[in-house]
């Protein structure tokens, strides 16, 4: 199977600007690249899709430029942009590009196969760039109506944000990029979301006009889920690929709360699981959906790809405590990892080993207000002790208590957790 199928059997493929792409990609091996602004010093999973792309076609020997954007950074791409972007510095921008730079690498590198990966910052060509020359170079290979009729461009003239002169260049500036990979890099296919279409096509044009060579285009398309809620959100906000933004435990709770409808979908785009396999695996849920294995193996394969195979394995184990009957003889690493973000509070080991009143340390934590609310809650059967309930209000802890190393876990109710730290 060439690439284009794999990618089009996944899903994966949105648009193309030659019918014959797919057996180019077939038949040569090409350069190509996609771009990425850095306005966070992460990526986040909206971002995936492309980067899968990449995925697949370096793993097909194609040769991939991950292009940070340092200098169009600076303006902000309109595309599916209701409202202009605020301005970032330098500094910033610095930061940013460096956390990019580095997530792409990791995925690309990931993919296998050893063809190397270019990173390249428009902003060393773009930065340079004499604004006489550029306007008379190449803003005269653009036609005034064909920018304005551009989606991205009419979708905000008719906004009451409206869009800068300084937005509307954007294209200008994408399309020079195009040109410049393929003049200096020999890049002649450039990958993006189904929004870049206009960039990309505009990029096209600019390099037949200039360098008289064919160059291609290929979109992805815009993810959506089957509930109507936008992909990559939760109620926490985006999900990150930066463990310290979004931990290697949650962007797997991410996965595996997937909706049945989503995650067949899901590990076509997102995994690289043979086909033939995701589809066995689609016929075996049909038989028993209730074990979720679809939603488990997607879990386990998105969180191994963006944070490592021992990530992806401590979060699986650590998703699976949520419903273990006792916690015990655990690593602190292996339960903070599903817990790290409960209230904590420490606990002296001489004061354990003496024994602690179950009632005094749920106070403690702010469970409860009083030990009388307590009381009652626990006799209620609402208090878990490393998950398992306990209904002795008189129940004493002691060092056999101790669920990992260092940490015991109370639980008032179904969903409020706290640590106790035994230093």
């Amino acid at each position: 199977m060439g690439v284009f199928e794999e990618l089009a059997r996944r899903g994966l493929v949105s648009q193309v600007t030659a019918p014959l792409l797919g057996k180019i990609l077939d038949q040569e091996k090409l350069v190509f690249y996609a771009g990425f602004d850095p306005t966070a010093d992460s990526l986040h999973i909206g971002n995936l899709l492309v980067i899968m792309g990449m995925v697949h076609l370096k793993r097909a020997g194609h040769q991939p430029i991950g292009l940070v954007g340092g200098g169009t950074g600076m303006i902000g791409d309109p595309s599916g942009k209701t409202k202009e972007r605020q301005l970032l510095l330098p500094e910033q921008i610095a930061k940013n590009m460096r956390g990019i730079k580095a997530q792409l690498e990791h995925f690309l590198q990931a993919g296998g196969n050893d063809c190397s990966v270019s990173m390249v910052n428009n902003g060393d060509w773009l930065g340079e760039l004499n604004f006489i020359e550029f306007l008379r170079d190449t803003g005269k290979h653009f036609r005034l109506s064909e920018m304005l009729n551009r989606e991205s461009v009419r979708v905000r003239m008719e906004s009451e944000e409206g869009i800068s002169f300084t937005e509307f260049c954007y294209q200008l500036l994408q399309a020079y990029d195009f040109y410049h990979l393929c003049r200096d890099f020999n890049c002649r296919l450039q990958v993006g979301g189904s929004d870049q279409w206009g960039n990309i096509t505009a990029g096209i044009d600019l390099i037949r006009a200039k360098l008289q060579k064919q160059a291609y285009g290929l979109t992805f398309p815009l993810v959506t889920t089957a509930a109507g809620t936008k992909f990559g959100k939760t109620e926490q906000g985006t999900v990150w690929l930066d463990p310290t933004r979004t931990s290697p435990y949650q962007y797997y709770q991410y996965w595996i709360q997937a909706d049945d409808r989503d995650a067949i979908n899901y590990l076509k785009c997102f995994t690289l699981i043979p086909l033939p396999e995701i589809e066995q695996l689609a016929e075996s849920v049909k038989k028993e959906p209730e074990k979720r294995e679809t939603q488990k193996r997607l879990a386990r394969e998105a969180t191994a790809m963006a944070h490592g195979e021992e990530s992806g394995r401590m979060a699986e184990k650590a998703s699976k405590l949520l419903f273990s009957e006792k916690l015990e003889k655990l690593y602190d690493s292996e339960l903070l990892m599903a817990f790290d973000q409960a209230p904590s509070f420490d606990l002296g080991k001489s004061d354990l080993e003496k024994g602690v009143g179950l009632v005094d340390l749920l106070v403690r934590a702010q469970a409860f207000s009083s030990k009388g609310e307590a009381r009652r809650k626990v006799k209620e059967g609402g208090v878990y002790l490393n998950n398992l309930r306990i209904a002795d209000s008189e129940y004493r802890l002691g060092i056999k208590d101790l669920a990992s190393e260092h940490f015991i876990l109370l639980r008032a109710g179904k969903k409020n957790y706290y640590l106790i730290r035994v230093k």
